[in-house]
């Protein structure tokens, strides 16, 4: 029973993680029908930001890192990614918007490789260690090992996802995203500017993909340019799983990944912790291709 609470802290904190990236792919693709695989780039951006971050901020392995400074490297991250975002948008997405479907996926391959090979070239292949802003605790609950990172990660995650329910719900731009996820032309008939509420839309979901980064590096302790390939890859079918384009699927999407990897790693073995995600993706393209939470709709042809 100890063994699976372990592996049940584990999983919620990864799954967490998992999600806030999820999101972001989820709301370009409620939005604009797009699935924007450049968003793992700026998960890896947004991770890079917050490290040099708390570098310029002084931070120092054999020092306290103050928890004021800490919080200015996930706004700064999140903020830089959100520039990055919303810059992705107006300079490659925009252009091919109303091209054929195929245009835009490999504008957005392009987009991700790009990204890839800058960080490569700017930050070097080699994997950096991730500044310890938050200094580490070990908890013994119950015989169960729980550190307050992994409490961190899972707190700070369940705190980013209840604010964009409520932005997306509460706020007059989440409003007119979900009026432009339904139909973009009556939405700008009705007084929308949708180049503006999609723009808002990659600015959220990168703001959550840096703060994922950030809670990334905090549990991994390093960080590189290829850090994004297998995370977006598992967010992705994190947001498949939820129902692409629905919001609280992708959360749930995301705490369903972690745990199968954790149980997985446990109770099977480690080598097959990366295979878990893509049987399940199988299992839900065969069995419920819309998702957990998604709907089927019908399209006139």
């Amino acid at each position: 029973m100890q063994v699976f609470f372990q592996h049940l802290v584990y999983g919620l904190s990864s799954g967490s993680v998992y999600a806030l990236i999820a999101l972001g792919y989820t709301m370009v693709y409620g939005v604009l029908g797009l699935i924007n695989f450049a968003h793992s780039e700026v998960f890896m951006m947004g991770a890079y930001a917050g490290l040099y971050c708390a570098l310029g901020l002084g931070y120092q392995p054999d020092t306290p890192f103050p928890l004021v400074n800490a919080l200015v490297v996930l706004l700064f991250a999140m903020m830089a990614a959100a520039a990055l975002g919303v810059t992705i948008e107006r300079l490659a997405y925009r252009p091919v918007r109303h091209a054929p479907r195929l245009t835009p996926l490999i504008t957005a391959i392009g987009v991700s490789l790009l990204l890839q090979n800058l960080g490569i070239l700017f930050f070097s292949a080699t994997p950096k260690p991730f500044p310890r802003i938050v200094a580490e605790t070990v908890f013994h609950v119950g015989g169960v090992v729980v550190t307050n990172v992994k409490l961190v990660i899972f707190g700070v995650s369940i705190a980013l996802m209840l604010g964009l329910q409520w932005f997306v719900f509460r706020t007059w731009t989440g409003k007119a995203m979900r009026a432009t996820s339904v139909n973009p032309a009556a939405a700008r008939l009705m007084g929308v500017n949708v180049n503006r509420v999609i723009g808002s839309t990659f600015a959220l979901g990168s703001a959550l993909a840096a703060a994922g980064g950030i809670l990334f590096g905090l549990d991994q302790t390093t960080v590189s340019p290829q850090m994004g390939v297998m995370i977006g890859l598992k967010a992705f079918v994190a947001a498949v799983l939820g129902g692409i384009g629905n919001i609280p699927g992708a959360v749930i999407g995301g705490i369903v990944i972690g745990l199968a990897e954790e149980f997985t790693s446990g109770y099977l073995s480690s080598e097959y912790r990366d295979a878990i995600t893509f049987v399940i993706l199988i299992a839900v393209l065969l069995f419920r291709p819309q998702g957990l939470l998604g709907v089927v709709r019908q399209e006139k042809v």
